[in-house]
């Protein structure tokens, strides 16, 4: 099981400095956990990880339940074992994947029928089921089976979606066998009824910890600011929010002024293997030919383990489509989240953070929206 305690409200902005425990670690929050999908951070080695992390990371239940097979991974002792990570863990349920395949799908009350997105192959996934393999994968917090729908769908099937993924949510955490922290998923699109009612009737459920899903699918950027800004003083104050598939670093800022603890995302890494860094200056394609003879360090404001390499060497490897780039490119784009959230931490600690905000926008290019 896990503990958290609210340490600190910035007196400025209302962000919240917390501490969470975990069986395989302590963590200061805010904090940015990378995606390890498939028991892997893509081109890193757990070394590596540890390094550009802090220590959490994700595991994703849809895919490692079809590839090796949560039985081979619970052989290994779980995720941990299989990846040989010494640090802690958290899954996700499967439900996302229940938007993202939304053509090879079919909802009911008992779970969703798949067809496996790639050979087609039928499959059938509950909330029963989520909750035994991520049993299986050993993870030390782990998620709610939910739906996540498109956030312009109507208020009629937004409703039936949230008193489902309620209904799941409770079977979930009846079907637990383990010591794992199970976290209710706060549903409901973009309307505020729904997603008010989606958190108070979880949190008579009192779940650990409070996930919030369903942002970060195609709605702007404004409308996800506007509904964690609602939801801060709704949801339990005592338990960790972790809003979910969230990574860009004006996100990660904004939603933390609005009282948001945990965020995760494959956008630093998926960008990377395209050749977008994240910088402490801003957003940098790599590719782009002004670089070619650009012979001064990526990141001249921060410290890593590519900071010896020049741009023009980085560029290159990409142009040569060398996978060295999209390990260094990984490397940086995560240690500057975990950079980006260390800053935001100490200045929550000194009650300045809106002083941060508009120190990080005038010297970066990264994009601010008024909401």
């Amino acid at each position: 099981m896990i503990k958290y305690e609210v340490l600190h409200i910035c007196k400025q902005s209302g962000a919240r400095l917390g501490r969470l425990t975990t069986p395989h670690g302590v963590f200061e929050t805010p904090l940015f956990m990378p995606v390890g999908t498939l028991a892997t951070v893509k081109t890193l080695t757990p070394e590596e990880i540890r390094e550009v992390s802090e220590g959490l990371i994700l595991g994703n239940t849809y895919h490692l339940w079809q590839q090796p097979g949560n039985d081979i991974v619970k052989a290994h002792g779980g995720i941990r074992g299989f990846m040989k990570w010494d640090g802690a863990l958290l899954t996700d349920s499967g439900g996302f994947q229940v938007f993202s395949l939304a053509k090879l799908r079919d909802i009911k009350e008992e779970g969703v029928t798949f067809k496996h997105h790639k050979s087609g192959a039928p499959l059938f996934l509950s909330p029963e089921i989520a909750i035994k393999i991520q049993e299986d994968l050993g993870a030390d917090i782990i998620m709610s089976f939910d739906e996540c729908p498109p956030p312009y769908e109507s208020y009629e099937y937004q409703k039936k979606s949230v008193e489902r993924t309620i209904r799941w949510a409770k079977r979930g955490k009846e079907a637990l066998t383990t010591d794992q922290a199970l976290f209710g998923i706060v549903q409901g699109g973009l309307n505020k009824d729904l997603r008010e009612f989606c958190a108070k009737e979880l949190a008579k459920l009192d779940f650990p910890g409070y996930s919030i899903g369903g942002l970060s699918v195609g709605e702007t950027k404004a409308e996800m600011y506007e509904m964690t800004k609602f939801l801060n003083p709704i949801l339990p104050f005592d338990k960790p929010r972790y809003l979910m598939g969230v990574g860009a670093p004006e996100d990660l800022l904004e939603n933390v002024i609005n009282g948001v603890d945990m965020f995760d995302c494959v956008l630093p890494t998926r960008n990377a293997r395209h050749g977008t860094a994240f910088t402490t200056y801003g957003k940098v394609q790599v590719k782009a030919q002004k670089f070619e003879r650009d012979m001064n360090p990526l990141d001249p404001g921060l410290e890593t383990s590519i900071s010896k390499y020049s741009k023009s060497y980085i560029r290159h490897l990409f142009k040569a489509e060398e996978i060295l780039g999209q390990r260094m490119l990984t490397i940086q784009n995560l240690a500057y989240l975990k950079y980006l959230m260390s800053e935001i931490r100490q200045a929550i600690k000194e009650d300045r953070l809106l002083d941060f905000k508009k120190e990080f926008y005038a010297k970066t290019n990264y994009p601010e929206v008024k909401y």
